[in-house]
């Protein structure tokens, strides 16, 4: 019972409760049959909202107001300039990972630098961001879908001992995620910032660093999420980070992070991604329109952020 109650007082327990349930129904509708595959797909897809997702939790984390709504637009620039520049040549991998992730970094020094120096809300700061950004990728990919390396491609499509690939990437940043947040001096400066960012100056954290690498975190996460999409995708499209806006917030917010700041939670992102995949799943087996689609996954996951926001704190 001591097991249970600890688990209880878990919020992150509820989006696995959640994912677990809608994967059972769907299983049960067409008869098991679609089990193993489900499983697999949900585990493919979910990777990108994880990565993603823990990128805007670190973000979010810091406090009320911050959020990054660029990471739609870095995930297109990302994508397409790395894989034009690997041009279907395996030999120009690493050069084009380098690329991807050096634009994540520039894009984040330059969205903190208009949060930090012209003073503009995160919100505001980001999302002006992201317009340049997609008008920069717009301008590099001049409409046409740009094919990935066949190694890149094979890898992103490919499992190991029956998993996807893209799920040990994403249990890989999530592991590095969850040391530097539970083990690490900058998680513990990141919680302090958001609990109390006067304080936290006071009591000697360096709050501007810690604001500024963590949107630099959020954008390099953006910018490998865009390029592993476009490989997996076979090809980046101007379009392709568009469902990530809201998902990257919706998946920190089901996971049992706070939103005011202060408490960030990595288990919980899993369970938010893949309950996410699955409940538009469940949805398209039992064959809902559009519209019923958007209203009844609206309509669960206030259930869940609801009961999560219910269960006692440990």
């Amino acid at each position: 019972m001591s097991v249970v109650r600890a688990l209880y007082a878990k919020p992150w327990i509820w989006s696995f409760v959640a994912a677990i349930g809608v994967w059972l129904v769907t299983i049960a509708f067409t008869g098991g049959s679609s089990a193993g595959g489900l499983a697999q797909a949900a585990l493919t897809f979910a990777a990108f909202s994880i990565i993603v997702g823990i990128g805007q939790m670190f973000v979010i984390t810091l406090g009320p107001g911050n959020v990054d709504l660029s990471i739609p637009a870095t995930m297109t620039l990302a994508g397409t300039v790395a894989l034009k520049i690997m041009d279907t040549n395996d030999s120009l991998i690493l050069v084009g990972i380098l690329v991807a992730l050096a634009i994540g970094l520039a894009i984040g020094v330059i969205n903190y630098g208009l949060i930090k120096l012209l003073r503009i809300p995160p919100i505001i700061a980001t999302l002006s961001s992201s317009f340049i950004i997609q008008s920069a990728a717009i301008s590099y990919n001049r409409g046409i879908r740009i094919k990935p390396p066949a190694a890149l491609a094979e890898f992103t499509t490919a499992t190991t001992l029956g998993i996807p690939n893209l799920a040990y990437l994403a249990l890989l940043v999530s592991a590095v995620a969850w040391v530097a947040l539970e083990k690490g001096i900058y998680g513990r400066w990141v919680s302090a910032v958001g609990q109390n960012m006067r304080a936290a100056r006071m009591a000697g954290v360096p709050v501007d660093g810690v604001r500024a690498g963590t949107y630099l975190v959020c954008a390099v996460l953006a910018s490998l999420a865009g390029l592993l999409l476009s490989c997996f995708s076979g090809g980046a499209a101007l379009n392709m980070g568009a469902e990530y806006l809201l998902t990257s917030i919706a998946v920190v917010v089901i996971g049992g992070t706070a939103v005011a700041g202060g408490f960030a939670n990595i288990p919980g992102i899993w369970g938010a991604s893949l309950f996410l995949f699955l409940v538009v799943s469940m949805l398209n087996t039992y064959g809902a329109s559009a519209g019923i689609r958007l209203l009844l996954t609206g309509v669960i996951i206030i259930a869940v952020i609801i009961a999560a926001s219910r269960s006692p704190r440990a």
